[in-house]
């Protein structure tokens, strides 16, 4: 019965892909999700000319000339700090989105970008090494941002029929950031000690064309009418979005879901990891993070060239092969979309893992054999290569909409609820299936009617995603 009426409901609010609904989802993607990509691998080939400049412009101003090693330590800062920023930013994404909507988080955070950019594009002329540091800083905080407000953005413009497809526009955009970034490192193009600080300052043109036009664009059905409450708005943005389809049943399907969310407990950090009804879930969700996080993958996109080097490619070669290495993950990243309604999440993400781990040893067994057989080098470039391509597949694309699936409406509330999937649910569950959630019930029968408010604002939970 339950399936019956969740099919019905289904199929009054399916709707098809509008002009409006693709550029919003290029347009937020282009000057978000992209940057994330750009910044992850532009650091990667002028890394000898920072150094270079990191040591003239210490000697200059403090007449004193750093070894090698402290020359290292100081790009892994500028390296690194990318990530810490997109941290920071992770975390605000709660207030921000409450406060000025999805749309508005998006256009105001441009700001950073601005800002960032400017300090890594004028670094040299003012010959600071630290407006490179400060400048990626900065734009991690963005990505921080952005990476958890465009899903959620998309997610509430697109009829449920489309988000599967509309949620991973941006995963292709992260993938097109890094082949972007690492095309136009080339000697030939800005790969050049002259250019480096114009290759880090290019983020400024995607954010530009966002900021121009995303603004035209209605704010999120879904935050006007559960945040604002403003009726005429909401169907004034779903006009927008939708030519076709019952709007009033997708008004409807909103206002109920926000009488819903005023009996539905809000659930503190400690509560939640204390609540047995969604341990499963919050263990899944939490290891798959974690295996995203520590496989390697940021260490292969930050020191390409290095790895490459090391592996025994001439230098000459090196830009194009990690040039190779972005248009593979540009094509894994296709084919994940194709394959996802037929294959399912669960069987790319831990297919995924896997091939990721086989190519792992094999890089530690070609690693060990190389000064013994040097056609071992281009076994571990070929395991690189499978490394990237086995995470575009499945985790890498896909490990992050779990948490949508496996906790209803995470993304969207702010709050965590109490939901239970069974297993065939979790492992069958495509991206266009209507969200199923269940208010928690006492011994009794009665429902949990605590109000959200009774909280406190400081207990709300809002899980968001940083950077890889």
């Amino acid at each position: 019965m339950a399936e019956e009426l969740l099919k019905e409901n289904a199929a009054k609010i399916s709707g098809h892909l509008t002009w409006s609904l693709l550029a919003v989802a290029f347009l937020a993607s282009f000057g978000s999700s992209m940057l994330y990509g750009f910044n992850l691998a532009v650091v990667n080939s002028p890394a000898e000319y920072i150094k270079a400049f990191y040591n003239e412009t210490l000697t200059e101003r403090h007449h004193w000339t750093p070894d090698e090693h402290f020359l290292t330590i100081l790009y892994s800062l500028t390296v690194s700090i990318f990530a810490i920023g997109g941290m920071i930013g992770a975390l605000l994404v709660g207030r921000l989105v409450t406060k000025y909507g999805r749309k508005g988080t998006l256009v105001r955070s441009t700001t950073l970008v601005f800002i960032g950019g400017s300090l890594m594009g004028f670094s040299r002329w003012f010959r600071n090494p630290f407006m490179v540091i400060a400048g990626r800083f900065i734009t991690g905080v963005h990505s921080g941002i952005s990476l958890s407000v465009v899903p959620m953005y998309l997610g509430e413009i697109a009829p449920k029929n489309l988000r599967g497809f509309l949620g991973l526009v941006p995963s292709i955009h992260i993938c097109l950031g890094v082949f972007i970034a690492q095309v136009l490192g080339l000697s030939e193009l800005l790969g050049k000690e002259e250019h480096w600080p114009l290759l880090l300052s290019l983020v400024l043109f995607p954010t530009l064309v966002q900021l121009m036009l995303l603004p035209w664009f209605p704010e999120s059905p879904r935050y006007l009418l559960i945040e604002k409450g403003n009726v005429h708005a909401t169907v004034t943005a779903l006009k927008c979005f939708r030519k076709k389809g019952n709007i009033q049943a997708e008004v409807e399907e909103m206002q109920e879901e926000q009488r819903s969310l005023s009996s539905i407990k809000t659930l503190s950090v400690r509560r939640l990891l204390m609540d047995r009804s969604v341990r499963w879930q919050v263990v899944t969700i939490v290891v798959v993070n974690i295996g995203m996080q520590l496989s390697g993958i940021d260490a292969i996109w930050f020191y390409t060239n290095e790895i490459f080097r090391n592996a025994g490619i001439p230098e000459p070669h090196i830009q194009y092969t990690t040039v190779g290495t972005g248009a593979i993950e540009v094509i894994a990243g296709m084919l994940g979309c194709f394959t996802i309604e037929r294959v399912g999440r669960r069987p790319l993400i831990i297919g995924g893992f896997l091939f990721m781990g086989l190519c792992c040893a094999g890089i530690a067994v070609s690693v060990l054999l190389q000064a013994q057989f040097p056609f071992m080098s281009y076994i571990s470039v070929g395991c690189v290569v499978g490394i990237i391509a086995g995470f575009c597949i499945g985790p890498g694309r896909y490990g992050s909409l779990l948490l949508p699936d496996l906790l209803c409406d995470l993304l969207g509330s702010g709050c965590v609820h109490h939901t239970h999937h069974s297993r065939d649910q979790e492992q069958n569950l495509p991206g266009d299936q209507p969200d199923v959630c269940c208010q928690k019930q006492h011994p009794e029968g009665r429902a949990d009617s605590k109000q959200p408010s009774e909280t406190g604002a400081d207990e709300r939970l809002w899980i968001t995603r940083a950077p890889r």
